[in-house]
């Protein structure tokens, strides 16, 4: 198996000085012609539309990719509150071909967050809490009870698309595993693109993850 590893040699900078934009985002061939785009979904004479973020036109959502997004939207809208997505498709005059959903969930303010365009990943669990932010400079893991912890990492690549960081910080083996999988966050009841384990000290805390704006994979 080939395996292929970079390692991060950037300062330990906080995540959050969101207002900074790193070199642009990877992007696979794959996705040429396509555009990734997060917004509100809302229903209307049986069709779902999507109206992406800070724009007042929306599109009539074709699921080309065999997504399931009009299923996972239809189970999230039980409850009140307004559905944001997170997607790739491409747009064909008012339509949305839709080709890939990284996250459906429960916000109205999804749209607003200020740390998106320079995450690389973010994966989080319960029980206990847990958060880890991934970005060109870093990964800081919080978990409940315990200050934020910012450190370097190693990514290795495992193939089929999955992967994991590891590094070495106060006396602990501590890694991300992230593999493609559909995962439903077990508080929230949303819908992320990928399956995550942190691992510390032999320690399995499971949760979700889906890539940030600085990696479209």
């Amino acid at each position: 198996m080939r395996v292929a590893r970079s390692l991060v040699l950037f300062a330990l900078l906080p995540l959050f000085a969101a207002c900074q934009l790193l070199d642009g985002p990877r992007e696979s061939a794959s996705h040429v012609g396509q555009t990734r785009m997060q917004g509100q979904l809302t229903a209307a004479d049986g069709k779902l539309l999507f109206q992406p973020c800070n724009e007042q036109r929306s599109y009539v959502v074709n699921d080309t990719g065999g997504t399931s997004l009009l299923q996972e939207a239809a189970t999230l809208a039980d409850a009140q509150g307004k559905l944001f997505a997170d997607v790739r498709g491409r747009v064909v005059d008012s339509r949305l071909d839709l080709a890939q959903l990284y996250r459906v969930e429960r916000s109205g303010t999804a749209c607003n967050d200020p740390n998106f365009k320079v995450l690389i990943l973010r994966a989080a669990g319960h029980g206990p809490e847990w958060n880890v932010k991934v970005s060109g400079k870093g990964m800081v893991i919080e978990r409940a009870g315990q200050p934020p912890l910012a450190v370097p990492y190693v990514e290795e690549q495992l193939g089929d698309g999955r992967f994991n960081l590891s590094t070495e910080a106060n006396n602990q083996h501590i890694e991300l595993w992230v593999a493609p999988q559909r995962c439903v966050d077990s508080t929230t009841g949303s819908v992320q693109h990928m399956s995550a384990e942190l691992r510390i000290d032999g320690q399995v805390q499971r949760g979700c993850g889906y890539f940030g704006g600085s990696r479209n994979d």
